[in-house]
């Protein structure tokens, strides 16, 4: 349903740092890059499904019960993404594990990047 995502940024060149580190143990690469933003996606993919855009002081996460959920490859995928989201500074939000109570298989883990977003890996175990 979704064709992409976008999140304004205080500072682009740190939080392309960020993203850089934190989507690269989910096979995600920087796609383009300018003054305005720094777009991500699969290798090879023609469009971004998430970017990131300069917008300064105006940057303003969304409240409670809002936040961005990218497809993990596997439990290790989660758990890099996780490690890698800490140490470029991010805050814990659920440490990599099973979430039974979001369904069967459902491994995921959950930081609040440096601009107050909230984001999740997550990877569906099958049967």
């Amino acid at each position: 349903m979704l064709d992409h995502v976008s999140f304004g940024v205080t500072d682009l060149s740190r939080a392309a740092d960020f993203y850089d580190a934190v989507l690269a143990p989910l096979g995600y690469v920087r796609l383009f890059a300018n003054a305005r933003g720094v777009g991500y996606g699969p290798p090879g993919a023609k469009d971004e499904g998430f970017a990131i855009l300069a917008t300064g002081d105006a940057a303003a996460a969304p409240g409670v019960g809002c936040h961005l959920a990218l497809a993990a490859r596997d439990r290790a995928s989660v758990d890099g993404f996780h490690a890698a989201a800490l140490r470029m500074g991010a805050s814990d939000e659920g440490a990599p594990g099973l979430r039974p109570a979001y369904g069967a298989g459902y491994y995921a883990a959950f930081v609040r990047d440096l601009d107050g977003y909230r984001i999740e890996a997550v990877f569906h175990a099958v049967g």
